[in-house]
């Protein structure tokens, strides 16, 4: 192909790491950008799929796997991320689109019949396999990836236990395992814990210890802050794609103390502590290990991201799966 490929991307909403992607996109292609929903949406990817030579949207949806239908029709390769809650089925704390039926059969159709799946860790290519009924073959591992110069130490760490995660409901407060934070920090009075993000009205209806600061979402420069005065980084999710906050909280030397689940230990390997998320006994061990650890440990975490999720890579595996699509 002559010249820059146009790319139609697609996503139901925004995100930080949403927007690095159309950033990493637009280095080497022409983006036309739908992030909306609704019938309104679904006519745009019609208006502009005659000038476009490749689908790309971020986590398979109804609305990525309508996409997909169109792109068999108009004879054009697509591309889903997959990233965590679009290959969950928590019956217990109703998460997931897999939990409706009719989403699901949507969602089994675009995983199954989009050009390329880039899932963000291992486990959810394999949730996606066996949620989707089938052998994979489209499926390539993908990591997300991380600026360290976006995400740098700065000062003196405090003894503060810090974690992040959109919780606009009681659903995501489970699913980030905030819930569990909390338990823990009851028994460690002494030691400052911050949780970011769990939405103000949810705040209000939960007991939260008198150690523990919650804020609601805040901007990415104000977040930097937190995470360059915390000393622990804690992410005892119950389900977790590839962890952002985490792999940014490590670029900021935090130590981390994390659920031994899905993509939270191919982010911290050997650079942190990885606990059972039943086993509270066992975490407040942990965190107070990883409180009372030197600075080996904390350049280390930093270190690991450096080398094994940079944007940089990304980029370049970005560009030479969007050319396989096109040969």
């Amino acid at each position: 192909m002559n010249g820059k490929p146009n790319i139609l991307f697609t996503s139901t909403f925004s995100t930080p790491f949403i927007s690095t992607d159309i950033q990493l996109l637009q280095s080497f292609a022409e983006l036309k950008i739908v992030q909306s929903s609704g019938v309104a949406a679904l006519l745009k990817y019609i208006l502009h799929l005659r000038k476009t030579d490749l689908t790309f949207s971020w986590f398979a949806s109804v609305y990525s796997s309508i996409l997909v239908l169109l792109t068999k029709i108009f004879h054009k390769p697509s591309i889903i991320v997959i990233g965590g809650i679009d290959v969950a089925r928590e019956k217990e704390f109703n998460y997931g689109i897999w939990n409706s039926w009719w989403k699901a059969k949507l969602v089994g159709y675009g995983i199954r019949h989009a050009t390329k799946i880039l899932s963000v860790d291992e486990s959810l290519k394999q949730e996606a396999i066996r949620l989707a009924k089938y052998d994979g073959r489209n499926i390539s591992v993908l990591h997300t990836g991380y600026e360290k110069e976006q995400w740098t130490p700065h000062g003196k760490k405090e003894r503060i236990v810090l974690s992040v995660g959109a919780a606009p409901d009681f659903a995501r407060v489970k699913i980030k395992g905030f819930d569990i934070l909390f338990s823990v920090a009851e028994k460690m009075s002494d030691i400052q814990f911050i949780i970011i993000g769990i939405s103000e009205n949810i705040q209000k209806q939960l007991t939260i210890p008198k150690n523990v600061t919650c804020l609601p979402k805040i901007a990415q420069t104000e977040l930097l802050k937190y995470y360059q005065r915390a000393k622990v980084y804690a992410q005892l999710s119950r389900r977790e794609g590839m962890p952002n906050t985490l792999c940014e909280a490590m670029l900021c030397e935090c130590i981390p103390v994390g659920a031994d689940v899905f993509g939270i230990p191919t982010a911290i390997g050997n650079a942190g502590f990885l606990v059972d998320i039943n086993k509270h006994d066992e975490i407040q061990e942990k965190l107070f290990a990883a409180l009372n650890s030197d600075d080996t440990l904390s350049l280390k975490a930093r270190q690991r991201i450096i080398q094994q999720f940079p944007i940089e890579r990304r980029k370049e595996k970005l560009q030479t799966l969007v050319s396989e699509s096109l040969d």
